[in-house]
C-alpha cells in the first residue's frame, strides 16, 4: 500500500541501543523501566544542572536547560497546546532488556526530533550512572558500546561509539512504512495503559480506536513540541475511521505491575494490558501507517519508562 497520499507525522526518530557489561547478574522477573528512567533523571540532572540549589520551575534556565527539556519538558512560553499542563510529552522512550549481545545488557533508547541533538548528554549520563553502580545493576558496570539503527524499524545496527569514547551518530530519519501484512497482528510487550473517561481500559473493553486515538494525540504533541513541522490533519475523520475497525481476534489480559516513586515516597500501580490482537488489513486500510509508526513512540501512560510498547508481528 502506497503512503504517498497519506498525511503522516514528520517525526524524525533516532533508534539507539546502549550496551552495558554488568559485573553481576541482572535481576530477572522484574520490570526495570522505571529504575532506568530514575537512573537517567538523577544522572542527567547532576551532569547538566548549573544551579543546583534552585528548583527547576524557578530557574532562569528552565526553558533552555538540557535536563529540563529532556526530563521535565515544560511547555515553552506562548505554546498553543498544553498551556495548563506542567509538562509536555518527553522526547524519548526507553526499552529495557533488548536482545542481548553476548554477556551485554542492552537498553533501547528512542529519541524524537530535536532530542537527537542531545544524545551525547544521555549517553554520558548513563555512563556516569553505570560507574556508580545504580540499581538495577547494583555493582559498578561499564558502557561498552552505543549502536544506532540506520533506518528506524528496518535498517542495520551500526556502532556509533569509537575507541576514544566519541559519538558519531547518524542523521535521524522518518521511519519508512512497509506494506501491511495479510494479517495485522499486534503484540503488546509491556503494559498498555489507556485511560478513557477517568478509567483504564480493561481487556474486555479494548477496541482499536482506543489505541489509535491515543497514538494520534501522541504524534500531534511530539511533533508540536519537538519537531519543526507539527502534525496537522483531520483527526476527527481518522478517529471515525478507526471506530469502524473491529478486532478480528484478541487474547488480552490485565497485568498488574508496581513501581516505587522516589518523588512520592510510595509504590504506584502501573499495570496495563498485555497480549496479542489481530486486525483485518482491509478494514484497517489507510490507518496502517499510523499503527506502524506507533511502534517507535509507544502508547498510553508511562511511555518514557518503556510502557505501552508494542510490535507488529510478521506473517
Amino acid at each position: 500500500m502506497s503512503t504517498d497520499n497519506i498525511n503522516l507525522p514528520r517525526l524524525e526518530i533516532g533508534c539507539y541501543r546502549l550496551h552495558f557489561r554488568p559485573a553481576s547478574a541482572i535481576p530477572e522477573g522484574r520490570y526495570t523501566g522505571s529504575a532506568w528512567r530514575g537512573i537517567l533523571g538523577h544522572a542527567l540532572r547532576k551532569l547538566a544542572c548549573t544551579m543546583r540549589d534552585v528548583p527547576c520551575p524557578e530557574c532562569m534556565l528552565y526553558h533552555t536547560c538540557v535536563y529540563s527539556y529532556l526530563f521535565e519538558t515544560p511547555p515553552p512560553p506562548g505554546a498553543a497546546k498544553m498551556r495548563k499542563y506542567v509538562a509536555a510529552p518527553h522526547p524519548f522512550v526507553l526499552a529495557p532488556g533488548e536482545t542481548p549481545r553476548g554477556d551485554d545488557y542492552v537498553l533501547g533508547l528512542s529519541l524524537f526530533g530535536r532530542a537527537n541533538r542531545m544524545l551525547a548528554y544521555l549517553v554520558r549520563a548513563f555512563q556516569q550512572a553505570a560507574r556508580r553502580g545504580m540499581w538495577p545493576l547494583e555493582k559498578p558496570f561499564e558502557l561498552t558500546d552505543v549502536e544506532q539503527q540506520t533506518e528506524p524499524g528496518a535498517g542495520q545496527w551500526t556502532s556509533i561509539l569509537d575507541g576514544e569514547g566519541r559519538l558519531a551518530p547518524l542523521v535521524p530519519e522518518l521511519p519508512g512504512c512497509p506494506p501491511p501484512p495479510s494479517r495485522v497482528r499486534v503484540a503488546l510487550l509491556t503494559p498498555l495503559r489507556l485511560r478513557i473517561q477517568e478509567a483504564y481500559v480493561r481487556a474486555d473493553q479494548f477496541r482499536f480506536v482506543h489505541l489509535f486515538s491515543n497514538l494520534l494525540r501522541r504524534f500531534s504533541l511530539l511533533t508540536y513540541f519537538h519537531c519543526d513541522e507539527p502534525f496537522e490533519t483531520d483527526f476527527a475523520a481518522l478517529i471515525r475511521q478507526a471506530e469502524g475497525v473491529p478486532l478480528a481476534r484478541a487474547n488480552l489480559r490485565w497485568h498488574d505491575l508496581t513501581r516505587y516513586s522516589s518523588r512520592q515516597k510510595e509504590r504506584l500501580q502501573i499495570g496495563g494490558l498485555l497480549g496479542v490482537f489481530e486486525l483485518d488489513a482491509a478494514a484497517l486500510g489507510s490507518l496502517w501507517p499510523y499503527l506502524w509508526l506507533g511502534q517507535f513512540t509507544h502508547a498510553g501512560k508511562g511511555a518514557t519508562m518503556g510502557l505501552g510498547r508494542y510490535v507488529v508481528l510478521p506473517d
